[in-house]
């Protein structure tokens, strides 16, 4: 039973460190995911913003 015992002892000596390094994980993996959405985001903005610029390149002048 002594094993048993010092099992838990290790355990909940371990717990707070594998729970940070879950959060961790976590905040990470949202931060990259949000970096990579707002770099999708931003590529599609500056091919509509191209793409909006060269037909006001093409279009006649007013009169």
């Amino acid at each position: 039973m002594a094993f048993l015992h010092e099992g838990w002892m290790i355990l909940a000596a371990l717990l707070p460190s594998i729970g940070l390094l879950f959060l961790f994980w976590v905040i990470l993996k949202h931060i990259v995911e949000g970096d990579r959405r707002e770099r999708a985001a931003l590529r599609e903005w500056e091919a509509n913003h191209a793409d909006d610029s060269a037909e006001a390149d093409h279009s006649p002048p007013a009169a």
